[in-house]
């Protein structure tokens, strides 16, 4: 009788031990979600306000101008439920003001205008990456979060389900090619 309950206690440890570190592991991946979703908003923040920069100093035509401050007032402004759009409109904007290396010529002959190209290139190749970084933390804690041990015993308590960040983060051809000279 001894030795069953010695044993029932080993288990029940056992299992306590392991929902423990289940529970911790859940949280580290929503701590992890929180801090890539923070830079991945510094990011866009970044790129959108260079962008409204470079759309402000008047290097570029008017016409373009326009069309890139516009998009990135947009996407600064944006509620939360469409930032993915606005952030997919400001990428398609950039691509079609930077879809010829003329273009971004134009913009580094400028005074000032090779920091501006510089910044801007270096903005629109961290945008992947931070996006990249904070729908990888998203996919790990979804896989967790769907164990039936993280159901039953909820284990994630009252934390939100995370959702990936979902836009069109391709950067234009003339500043992708800048970032990696």
């Amino acid at each position: 009788m001894t030795v069953t309950l010695i044993w029932i206690a080993v288990a029940l440890f056992a299992i306590g031990l392991y929902l423990s570190w289940t529970a911790g592991r859940l949280d580290r991946l929503h701590a992890r979600i929180d801090a890539a979703r923070a830079a991945l908003d510094a990011q866009l923040l970044r790129r959108a306000s260079v962008a409204q920069e470079l759309a402000t100093s008047g290097v570029l035509d008017p016409a373009a101008s326009i069309v890139l401050y516009e998009a990135a007032h947009a996407a600064r402004q944006a509620e939360e439920d469409q930032r993915e759009v606005a952030e997919s409109e400001l990428s398609q904007a950039l691509r079609a003001i930077f879809n010829e290396p003329d273009q971004v010529e134009v913009v580094r002959e400028a005074p000032g205008g090779e920091e501006a190209a510089e910044e801007l290139a270096q903005a629109v190749r961290r945008v992947p990456m931070a996006r990249r970084f904070h729908n990888d933390a998203v996919r790990a804690a979804r896989a967790l979060r769907r164990h039936r041990t993280v159901r039953w015993f909820r284990l994630a308590g009252h934390a939100p389900f995370p959702l990936a960040f979902e836009m069109d983060d391709e950067p234009p051809v003339a500043l992708a090619d800048r970032a990696t000279n």
